[in-house]
């Protein structure tokens, strides 16, 4: 524990709730507890006793609000997932949340760049599309051939990131494979190139914030959480119950983009912290 970081740390949350405040968006505050998490791949939560689960994020429940009326809104509370440990995670950490209701993930980009800003953060950040990372660190094209999602995890971990991390300063990773981002809008691009509009940012090297421009169709999202519970089940993973409600009102919203990002890593990088145990109580 670090008693200068935790004050500098609530002197940071107040500057964030300063700048969604003053641009319009309603802090709101939804459950904890969920009794169905989106069922992804590698991100497990705990399950409470009695019934549910402590969520990894508020994502559902945030766009139910969004198909509900709301249109510009933000979270800061915390969020679990079993598993993780070491400098940069721990089990129980804090997640702001925001989404825009009919924008796509350019306007949320450009949100984190004034965000930064109004945190004392200054310059150019990079933009590099994931298919060109791919090519240029790892000697493959994910797009081409048979989608090899164990490969592509892997390299992201082992080629792509360090060189993120070479590249030092902020660094927008854009553009996935559709396969990588099973909750966010797939478009074409003028080559025919399908890509989920997807980025994450990176600040020397750590990753603070995954963004998308949100899925807003019922029945495809209905197919990916499917394909996912598949996955999980042959990974040995838990099986989630689905929440047929988010599936129902999901296209209520029309279109939308939100972000997540890490708001303990974020003290990490503003302060020059090493560890994630220094920046929380």
């Amino acid at each position: 524990m670090n008693i200068d970081a935790l004050r500098e740390r609530a002197r940071i949350v107040g500057k964030i709730r300063r700048f969604f405040d003053d641009l319009g968006f309603v802090e709101v505050e939804t459950d904890v507890r969920i009794a169905a998490p989106a069922p992804e791949e590698h991100i497990d939560c705990p399950p409470v006793v009695g019934g549910g689960y402590l969520r990894a994020s508020p994502e559902l429940q945030m766009k139910k609000l969004l198909a509900g009326g709301m249109d510009l809104i933000y979270q800061i509370g915390p969020c679990f997932r079993e598993g993780e440990r070491g400098d940069r995670h721990r089990p129980e950490f804090t997640m702001l949340e925001w989404y825009r209701r009919g924008a796509d993930y350019s306007a949320t980009r450009d949100d984190l760049a004034g965000l930064l800003a109004a945190l004392g953060v200054k310059g150019e950040f990079r933009t590099l599309r994931v298919r060109e990372a791919y090519r240029t660190y790892a000697g493959w094209d994910p797009w081409e051939g048979e989608w090899n999602g164990d490969r592509f995890d892997f390299d992201m971990a082992e080629k792509i990131e360090p060189a993120i991390a070479e590249m030092g300063g902020g660094v927008f990773l854009s553009d996935y494979p559709p396969e990588a981002a099973s909750l966010a809008k797939v478009s074409s691009a003028g080559d025919g190139e399908r890509f989920a509009e997807r980025w994450e940012f990176y600040w020397d090297g750590m990753e603070l914030a995954n963004a998308f421009s949100e899925l807003c169709d019922g029945d495809e999202q209905s197919r990916r959480f499917d394909k996912a519970r598949k996955a999980r089940l042959a990974l040995g993973e838990a099986d989630y119950p689905i929440d047929g409600e988010f599936l129902s009102v999901l296209p209520q919203i029309g279109s939308a983009s939100g972000v997540a990002l890490g708001i303990d890593r974020l003290v990490m990088a503003l302060l020059g912290c090493n560890s994630i145990v220094q920046v929380r109580a």
